[in-house]
């Protein structure tokens, strides 16, 4: 049997009442509850709880006193450590004064130091200027009696400490009078220039030499010499040897740029000067040559190449300068490269816009001359006086064809390709006018561009082409004729939203934000509504050539016998010829106008054109009259005549053929049932008259006394 120590160190869980004594009772001989090798025996397990109780006790009076042991224990180490914290604090505090006495003896000592350097700074000061001055003396007496005996002006090696003395001898001599010092004046003057020639001369030798650090020291040197502007000169030719051996004069200069850029500020006391007056230099020099050899040999020669190199010259200086931004020229480094670039280009830049226009003027015209040349064409003159102004307005008002008409021979007078090479002439003078215009002259400058591709090919060349198409379009009642205007719509259409895609593409970008936008729209919109006047004169003209071909073919094709057939008994229930010629006509000329037109326009041409075809039909119907056999004939015409108008896929079109046949049963329905026809939907709406006519048509009209139905 374990002890109560025992079973508590036996359970490494937390501990829990029941299972403690749960694991009591079963090692407890016969204090098992199922069975097992011996039998329950309570009086056993009793005694043994009682006795397990005890030791309980026992054990928990020992844990008890071991408690207060060691709580004794902790109190008494508590109070050992707060003793000693406190003497700690007490030393601590001793120790801070102890540094703070020592730190106001050693600022007393510091004190004392000071005013004795002062007072020795003050007393060596005075003497080593005496000393200088001494020295100078004795080298100012040596140019006063014309012999140089120091070693510092005959030994080369020290040419850095002689031109330090004769830099102050130079100094010193220019305060004295000239009338009794002018011979040591000029013997001085002649040695300071001899040793700022030899410190050049070093200068230039250690450059070539690649030696960074004695350029360093010369070039120290010599910042208290006049001569040291010449000396950054002289650094400034010799780093340019051997840099330009390509052809490519720009990238040279970048590459020549950043690998002098380093040895700069490693030689010189102020680089930022030395980089820009190196910059300045190049600009000047180099760049300015390569520009004027480029641009004077074809300036008077050729125009066009003229006009691509500026572009090129300038836009590659100006990616130059941008590149040279990154290195340190002074505060105001983007000013100071519009300056030398401005300095460049000024000369070409002021007459830039006018070469622009008058190449692009010529240009566009050689086009243009070169395509209606190619069409064996001679282009007529669009006259601008009064008589011609009065025909234009009188066919707007009209429509009427005035002068004879043009035979084409299907030729529209508008080509793609010619508009692809304006367009593209003109989107190269947009892009230099961009980049080569000053900012207050560029909206200026993109209009005129503007007004010469509007001159050239909207009015030169669409408008033209409208005004050739139109005078091409036949009379409505020729025969036979060839409808190309609907072809010059097309190849417009397409033309224009090109030249559309242009002025958005190109031209907004440059004028968005000026007042010149409000005059850019407004000549868009001006030639745009004079090209629609034109357009829609045609195409109305263009209508009404197709109505008088369909109404050609019924008179020709058409017979009165069509409709009152001498053998009612033996007639085939069939369209009629001219109904299947006319249909024909119908769809291939829809099927043009849908190739030629797109958007809404293709509905509004569709439905002028269904609703002039409706009432051709209608009109002609109503010239024959109709025995029963020919009424059938003619709904069969009129169902035809509706399939066509199905192609129109225009409600309203569709809508007018419906009614039409619903009409055209009134020439078969029986006399008793002609009220109720008329009632019926289709008809109700209609005016009495028309139907009146209708019925009128019918051969048995006056027999059957069908009039009174109308009464």
């Amino acid at each position: 049997i374990l002890t109560p120590g025992q079973l508590f160190i036996s359970c490494s869980e937390p501990f829990d009442a029941d299972e403690y004594i749960e694991r009591l009772a079963w090692r407890t001989p016969g204090g098992g509850s199922k069975g097992g090798a011996e039998a329950f025996d309570p009086k056993r397990l009793l005694e043994e709880f009682e006795n397990h109780i005890e030791e309980l006790k026992h054990l928990d009076e020992k844990i008890q006193r071991r408690v207060e042991k060691l709580e004794h224990q902790c109190h008494r180490e508590a109070k050992e450590f707060a003793h000693k914290v406190q003497d700690l604090q007490r030393s601590n505090q001793v120790a801070f004064q102890h540094f703070q006495e020592l730190d106001e003896h050693i600022s007393y000592v510091a004190t004392k130091v000071c005013h004795l350097g002062d007072q020795l700074e003050g007393v060596n000061t005075p003497r080593q200027r005496a000393v200088e001055a001494q020295r100078l003396m004795t080298y100012f007496n040596e140019f006063l009696d014309g012999e140089l005996r120091s070693d510092v002006f005959n030994n080369p090696e020290k040419i850095k400490e002689a031109a330090d003395i004769i830099q102050k001898l130079h100094l010193i001599a220019q305060e004295l009078p000239f009338d009794r010092f002018a011979d040591v004046k000029a013997k001085i003057a002649s040695k300071y220039h001899d040793l700022e020639r030899q410190l050049i001369q070093e200068f230039t030798a250690a450059q070539r030499r690649g030696e960074i650090g004695r350029m360093q020291e010369v070039a120290a040197v010599l910042l208290h010499f006049k001569g040291y502007a010449h000396c950054v000169d002289v650094y400034i030719k010799q780093c340019q040897e051997g840099a330009y051996m390509r052809s490519d004069v720009f990238e040279d200069t970048a590459l020549l740029c950043q690998r002098v850029n380093k040895q700069v500020g490693e030689v010189f006391q102020s680089p930022e000067t030395v980089m820009a007056k190196l910059i300045q230099n190049i600009f000047e020099n180099k760049l300015q040559a390569h520009v004027k050899e480029k641009l004077d040999e074809t300036r008077r020669s050729d125009v066009e190449q003229y006009l691509k190199n500026l572009y090129d010259l300038y836009t590659r200086t100006t990616a130059l300068a941008s590149k040279l931004t990154e290195f340190n020229l002074g505060s105001d480094k983007h000013t100071f490269l519009s300056k030398l670039i401005k300095n460049i280009f000024s000369t070409y830049l002021e007459s830039y816009i006018e070469m622009e226009k008058d190449y692009l003027r010529t240009r566009s015209a050689m086009i243009l001359q070169r395509y209606y040349d190619s069409k064996n064409h001679q282009k007529r003159p669009q006259g601008g006086g009064s008589i011609q102004e009065l025909k234009e307005r009188i066919r707007q008002r009209t429509n009427l064809p005035l002068g004879p008409s043009i035979d084409t021979h299907g030729e529209t007078f508008l080509s793609q390709e010619v508009v692809v090479n304006l367009l593209q002439e003109t989107r190269h003078a947009f892009e230099r006018c961009n980049r080569l215009s000053d900012p207050s002259d560029l909206p200026k400058n993109a209009f005129s561009i503007f007004l010469l591709l509007v001159e050239h090919l909207c009015m030169d060349h669409i408008d033209y082409a409208l005004e050739i198409g139109l005078s091409a379009i036949p009379s409505a009642d020729a025969k036979n004729a060839n409808l190309y205007f609907l072809d010059v719509v097309q190849q417009a259409n397409t033309i224009f939203h090109l030249f559309d895609k242009q002025f958005n593409d190109h031209l907004m970008p440059l004028i968005s934000s000026s007042p010149k936008l409000t005059e850019c729209l407004h000549k868009k919109k001006e030639v745009i509504e004079q090209m629609e006047v034109k357009l829609d004169t045609g195409i109305d003209r263009t209508l009404n050539c197709m109505v008088g071909q369909m109404k050609h073919i019924l008179a020709t094709e058409q017979k009165k016998t069509d409709f009152r057939p001498e053998d009612e008994n033996n007639v085939m229930i069939q369209c009629t010829a001219a109904c299947s010629k006319v249909c024909v006509y119908v769809s291939r000329q829809v099927e043009r106008v849908r190739k030629s037109m797109d958007g809404k326009n293709v509905d509004t041409v569709l439905t002028e054109l269904g609703v002039r075809f409706h009432r051709l039909i209608h009109e002609h119907l109503q010239q024959y009259s109709y025995s029963s056999m020919g009424g059938m004939l003619a709904i069969c015409d009129v169902a035809e005549y509706r399939k066509s108008a199905k192609d129109f896929r225009v409600p309203l079109v569709l809508q007018l053929f419906d009614t039409l046949h619903a009409l055209c049963n009134l020439l078969v329905v029986a006399p008793d049932n002609l009220k109720q026809v008329c009632s019926g939907e289709q008809l109700t709406n209609l005016d009495r008259n028309l139907l009146h006519a209708f019925v009128q048509l019918r051969v048995d009209y006056r027999q059957a006394r069908l009039g009174r139905h109308f009464s």
